[in-house]
């Protein structure tokens, strides 16, 4: 279900092409999360001076943030190569030995959903992170022997959307480790206004805001809105775009001025109507709902957490008042009592 939202954060096949057009090549065209510009300046300005690669670095946070973009604007900056892969990619350690192994000094190796490697995976990377070495072992049975091979001194990358799924001895092997936070309202109009540029959009300054209000704070999301808000300017209009214009092709989308869809607001009439509002638990969410509980609490309920209209207790989910408001609804006497 999450895969045909127009507002999911996760990539679709249609994203990549778009993501590649509007990737910022270095870290001044990087809009918003500025402590962690302002931290990586200084770690790649010393790397630098020293004529070392930088240290492995752990990115973290919800899809469509920018993770992979900063991955490579890193690369980027400390003129290197990049190697791109991604958890369930690496099966085997094998895998990830001739990967590691056909890297040059410098190079970034960037993983992807990190927290998806295999236990035995992990247990090769630890050496080649710490000393840059991989055991290898050669032969079978008594006749086996393990042979230690020099690796060129490269940067390990990570990314991942669940940090807590990370284990501790991997974890703790990265020198920097940076969480990418949702975006501001002004920090996404900068980016929609940079895209524009970049694919020729002529919009006003209303349109942009009125798309960035719904993006979800999420850069992807943006994006992705600012695609089909061009193809709707284009067949019913001159392809000029205006807030009334950007305004309709996204009431037609169905996503509100908030950015929540018909799901979106499912999940919290649901939880008003056959739960009083909460506390709920989300196991139940998910059934009255017709969702998994994991799809719950991994793509929809972030959002819903981020822009106050859900709260978690120890007894289970509340829809608060400001959910009340933005729907129009009454709390029952109830509830007010």
């Amino acid at each position: 279900m999450s895969e045909e939202r127009i507002i999911t954060a996760e990539e679709k096949p249609e994203d990549k092409n778009l993501d590649l057009t509007l990737r910022p090549k270095l870290l001044k065209d990087y809009v918003g999360q500025a402590k962690i510009k302002a931290n990586l300046t200084i770690f790649m300005e010393a790397a630098r001076k020293r004529k070392e690669p930088i240290e492995h670095v752990l990115l973290h946070g919800c899809p469509g943030l920018g993770k992979t973009t900063l991955a490579h604007v890193i690369a980027q900056e400390m003129a290197a190569s990049i190697r791109v892969t991604s958890g369930p990619a690496i099966e085997r350690a094998g895998d990830l030995a001739a990967i590691i192994t056909n890297l040059a000094d410098g190079d970034v190796l960037f993983i992807d959903e990190i927290h998806r490697l295999q236990r035995t995976v992990e247990e090769v990377l630890y050496p080649a992170m710490e000393e840059f070495v991989i055991d290898m072992v050669v032969g079978k049975g008594p006749s086996a022997q393990t042979i230690r091979l020099d690796l060129p001194r490269f940067t390990l990358i990570g990314a991942t959307t669940r940090v807590s799924s990370v284990s501790s001895p991997l974890r703790d092997r990265f020198g920097a480790v940076f969480h990418l936070d949702y975006y501001s309202d002004e920090d996404i109009e900068k980016i929609i206004s940079r895209a524009a540029k970049i694919l020729g959009v002529k919009m006003d300054k209303e349109a942009m805001v009125e798309i960035a209000k719904r993006a979800r704070k999420t850069p992807r999301v943006a994006n992705r809105l600012l695609k089909r808000v061009r193809d709707y300017a284009q067949v019913k209009a001159d392809g000029n775009i205006n807030q009334d214009l950007a305004r309709a092709a996204l009431d037609m989308l169905d996503i509100d001025t908030m950015g929540l869809d018909a799901v979106d607001r499912k999940i919290l009439e649901t939880l008003i109507d056959r739960f009083q509002g909460g506390p709920t638990g989300v196991n139940s969410i998910a059934a009255s709902v017709g969702q998994e509980m994991a799809t719950i609490e991994d793509v929809y309920e972030p959002f819903l957490l981020q822009i106050g209209f859900l709260a978690r207790t120890a007894r289970g989910r509340v829809v608060t008042d400001r959910a009340y408001e933005h729907l129009g609804r009454q709390k029952s006497q109830s509830k007010l009592v």
